[in-house]
């Protein structure tokens, strides 16, 4: 079909892809807007709030053009997610990103330059600068390219990250595909930076509004906050997320709740695959009720009844707030947020604050520590790969963590390496013999070629594409142990009959370039300086937004993101406070006669009169009116007693 086709036309080709692939009879509020500015070939700006169904806008039009389309997300574990349920609807795809063999990054090119029904190819921005994708640019069949997370290239995000600049580069190969740019948090200075970044040929913004008025909120100052905790689980039935910094606590919180009856489980970047994908899998069907996680936990996970959000510690930033907090209530019933803080919690959000920008010296020395500890000489080194547990180098190298995670992180920025810090993998193999060689491999090594056949039957594709395999299943199957069964495929691919890449356990550090000498690493101390002026304004609005005792908790966070004019949400713990205070005119009267009839002939103090009168009428608003009537001269204060009496 045209791209110049009448939008009704669109109209009804996006509904038959919609209906076809994900069973849906209509779209979501803007998807459709999205989706018909990118199919008249827009570049557009989508900001819906988390769980607005972001993927949606770019897969559907990608669907209904004719060609491939490059997506460019900085989340590892959110592409490959996406990429298999991709595949399970029987639509082709794929990831790119650092780590991948190259024969295994050659084999996804070439099946998205040459077959035509190959759809998205997923990359991390990281790649986009790459002389292997470079060189395969001008033969890739690309009609639109999707960015994710785009507030990642402004400097103004809360999340910037310079390979997202490599995108606008990559444009004048596909002059005529649209970018269409998506992200779930924005301010009005992020909207417009990531339209320039990116080089839109007009301004065209399509925003949802983040008010959720089925999500309320809650700040509470606790320092029991275990105790508070498992009030609101108990109070409140359903399902939820409990967030926290540390991983270790999630693992005491979860036990915690298990004591006290209540179903939980705890999840962490730091787990292995098989175990995280058991955890969520049980979240999700509701066999555990809670899940306690760090960050890690929610990315990419559309659940529908979460009932309640709980954060047990400040996040850095309310765009992280709020794009956590808005896990809850995706089925439109009403949710909660509630953030749970004591005394010493701002004070510790601003120590580690002090810790996320190293100093020069502080990053070029962890620099030489990891060098130094995998051994990797001056020039040399280049796309070499390592486990890396982060906390076991620390207590190695005698660094501070959370100094020696942010160091990292600037290395990654100035691309000297890179932390892939959820790359738990499963194994892949893929078939590289044509049959010639396969006869030859069967005549030369009949028993190596039986075990072959067995997982020839049992997995499809393995000619045309790296596919998934369970070692134990394999074992299973083969009556073997598993760790037979890696030995023999480690044969075979030595054999050059496959190409076997066995799961991973750890996270990975990865060494982009070749060492360099420690105090050849730079600091633009403008840029820096920059950056930590940003970040500490981020931070400010968390902590104004914790401290925040006269505005309603909706507004704040609206207006942060730009919206300026909204209702009160007459829920949250503030809307609450202002209408037990507020007196109406009918009380004023009753609570007057009542206070006034109590001192005809005798004097009390304010707590003698709240005490005596509580039954009747709430303590706020009576000392409000007490405080009243004072003012108007109705009643005398004197010595500390009230009295009907003028003073003489």
């Amino acid at each position: 079909m045209s791209n110049n086709a009448p939008n009704s036309n669109f109209s009804l080709q996006i509904h038959q892809i919609l209906k076809h692939y994900w069973g849906y009879d209509s779209f979501r509020p803007l998807q459709e807007d999205i989706i018909l500015s990118v199919m008249q070939n827009r570049d557009t700006l989508a900001l819906l709030p988390t769980g607005g169904g972001k993927s949606i806008c770019f897969q559907v039009p990608a669907l209904a053009k004719e060609g491939l389309c490059i997506v460019i997300s900085p989340l590892i574990a959110l592409m490959k997610d996406q990429v298999e349920n991709l595949k399970k609807r029987g639509i082709k795809a794929a990831a790119i990103f650092s780590g991948l063999p190259y024969r295994e990054i050659e084999l996804i090119i070439n099946n998205a330059t040459f077959d035509k029904d190959f759809k998205f190819l997923y990359l991390s921005p990281e790649r986009l600068k790459t002389d292997t994708f470079r060189a395969s640019l001008e033969k890739l069949p690309v009609s639109m390219i999707a960015v994710d997370e785009a507030h990642c290239i402004s400097q103004w995000g809360y999340d910037f990250r310079p390979p997202y600049l490599e995108i606008a580069t990559i444009r004048p190969y596909f002059p005529e595909a649209p970018i269409l740019a998506l992200t779930a948090t924005a301010t009005p200075e992020v909207v417009i930076d990531i339209q320039e970044k990116l080089i839109f040929k007009e301004k065209n913004l399509f925003q949802k509004s983040f008010k959720r008025d089925n999500l309320i909120y809650y700040v509470v100052k606790e320092e029991d906050k275990f105790g508070r905790m498992l009030r609101i689980v108990q109070r409140y039935p359903g399902t939820g997320v409990i967030y926290v910094r540390n991983r270790r606590k999630t693992k005491e919180i979860a036990d915690f709740l298990n004591k006290h009856g209540i179903s939980a489980d705890y999840y962490h970047a730091g787990l292995d695959t098989t175990t995280r994908d058991r955890k969520q899998n049980d979240w999700m069907v509701n066999k555990t009720r809670i899940i306690v996680s760090t960050n890690a936990f929610g990315m990419g996970i559309d659940k529908p009844d979460v009932r309640f959000v709980i954060h047990l510690d400040i996040p850095d930033t309310l765009e992280a707030y709020f794009q956590e907090a808005g896990r809850g209530g995706r089925d439109e019933k009403s949710s909660v947020a509630i953030m749970l803080y004591d005394g010493n919690d701002i004070k510790e959000l601003k120590r580690n604050f002090a810790l996320t920008f190293p100093t020069i010296d502080q990053i070029r020395q962890i620099y030489l520590k990891l060098v130094n500890y995998y051994q990797i000489a001056i020039r040399s080194g280049k796309n070499s790969s390592f486990p890396f547990e982060l906390e076991m180098f620390a207590k190695i190298s005698k660094s501070n963590i959370t100094i020696l995670y942010h160091a990292i992180k600037y290395l990654e920025k100035i691309g000297l390496l890179l932390y892939l810090e959820d790359e738990n993998r499963v194994s892949v193999m893929h078939v590289l013999a044509n049959q010639k060689a396969l006869d030859i491999f069967e005549q030369q090594y009949p028993e190596l070629y039986d075990f072959l056949k067995v997982l020839l039957r049992s997995y499809s594709a393995l000619f045309t594409d790296f596919v998934k395999i369970n070692e134990a299943e394999i074992a299973r199957r083969t009556d073997r142990s598993e760790e037979e069964v890696v030995a023999l495929l480690k044969k075979i691919h030595k054999l050059k009959i496959i190409s076997y890449r066995p799961k991973t356990l750890k996270p990975t550090l990865i060494f982009t370039e070749d060492r360099i000498r420690d105090y050849d690493i730079t600091l633009d101390a403008e840029h820096y300086n920059q950056r930590k002026k940003v970040a500490k304004q981020r931070l400010n609005a968390v902590i104004d937004y914790v401290k925040e005792e006269n505005s309603c908790r909706s507004q704040v966070l609206l207006r942060y993101f730009g919206e300026m004019k909204s209702q009160t949400c007459g829920a949250c713990d503030i809307c609450i406070k202002k209408r037990l205070h507020t007196v109406t005119e009918k009380e004023f009267q009753n609570m007057k006669i009542a206070v006034l009839t109590l001192l005809t002939n005798k004097t009390y103090s304010i707590r003698e009169v709240v005490t005596l009168l509580n039954k009747d009428f709430k303590e706020e608003k009576l000392v409000k009116v007490i405080r009243q009537l004072i003012d108007n001269n109705e009643i005398n204060l004197k010595y500390g007693q009230l009295s009907r009496h003028k003073p003489t």
